[in-house]
């Protein structure tokens, strides 16, 4: 009996430690949790979100609460065991959040950049609904190239065939839309002065319409505007940005009063796209006391599979539309919801 009860001890003793071995060993899993969130109309570490100088700006007597995801890389069996019985949290394979050919650092690095650029559009987005369009403007001409000898370095380019140039993207998009060899009329501006001319484009074998031209855009306005927010990656804090920059500036209070929280990416032309975590955004928000969350159309569904209680969804494609449902917010109203 004694052996017996020594072999049974030690059973169960290898068993234990083989058991805390395995709860503790890592596994090709991240767990998703509800990140911070951040009043883009307010400060953090002490200084301003959105700084703007040179320029009067308005104190609004709510908030604009960008979301984020928080993401756990290293996890242990129990950490995935307990994300997959949580409301809140959610446990998906490590490759969706670090691809087996990037590091961390790069996947990092790879965020930083996408938030800056999302602060970028949401700068430009913002400045255009304020009054201040993008101007795109010809840098360089190339030499011999069809537009050589008809634009020049500083001049404005506002149309293509009658349509409306607001972004760079947009006048590569007009010149590629028809076939290499088409005339097209190109509006622009010199010297305060417009003026239209006939540019036929051409393509090199195998590549896109051309007209020969380098291009920048920019976007003058009377004051200094910057972003101060680091810790956070990734381009989905554009609409908050967008909206954030609109409140300071313009003499309406968009919040009413209210906390509303929300996400989305955000481009030049001030249309809204899907982003990732949007259950886990959606804790956040309820947990930072938002009244109202401002939705991607295209997230509609995964946001209403995951909604928290007293915690509406409002449904917005574009930054007009989010402007448009807060305002419906301030009357009394009820914006379009997911």
């Amino acid at each position: 009996m004694r052996r017996r009860g020594v072999t049974v001890l030690l059973g169960a003793l290898i068993t234990a430690l083989l058991s805390v071995g395995v709860l503790a060993a890592p596994i090709p899993y991240v767990v998703l949790g509800p990140g911070p969130t951040v009043d883009t109309l307010g400060k953090e570490d002490g200084k301003e979100v959105i700084q703007i100088n040179g320029t009067q700006t308005t104190t609004s007597t709510g908030q604009l609460r960008l979301t984020t995801v928080g993401v756990q890389p290293d996890v242990k069996l129990l950490s995935a065991i307990a994300g997959w019985f949580s409301d809140e949290e959610a446990v998906v394979p490590r490759e969706l959040i670090y691809p087996p050919d990037q590091t961390e650092q790069q996947v990092e690095e790879r965020n930083a950049e996408d938030f800056k650029a999302s602060q970028s559009s949401a700068e430009t987005a913002a400045l255009r609904e304020l009054g201040y369009p993008v101007q795109v403007t010809i840098k360089n001409v190339t030499a011999g190239a069809p537009s050589d000898g008809i634009l020049k370095p500083g001049d404005v380019v506002t149309k293509v065939d009658g349509q409306a140039v607001t972004s760079a993207p947009k006048l590569t998009e007009l010149v590629r839309a028809k076939p290499a060899g088409t005339a097209l009329t190109i509006e622009y501006t010199r010297a305060g002065k417009t003026a239209t001319a006939k540019i036929t484009t051409r393509a090199a074998d195998g590549e896109p319409p051309r007209i020969g031209v380098e291009i920048e855009p920019k976007q003058p306005h009377p004051f200094e505007l910057k972003i101060d927010l680091g810790e956070i990656g990734g381009p989905s804090a554009g609409l908050m940005f967008a909206l954030g920059i609109i409140d300071k500036i313009d003499a309406d209070d968009l919040t009413g009063g209210k906390i509303i929280a929300g996400t989305g990416t955000i481009d030049d032309d001030g249309n809204v796209g899907p982003i990732g975590g949007i259950a886990q955004k959606l804790v956040g928000a309820k947990e930072a006391g938002a009244v109202y969350f401002l939705t991607p159309a295209d997230n509609c569904a995964e946001a209403k599979d995951n909604a928290r209680p007293g915690l509406p969804l409002i449904k917005v494609g574009t930054l007009d539309e989010a402007l448009a449902a807060l305002e419906t917010l301030s009357d009394g109203g009820q914006p379009p919801l997911c």
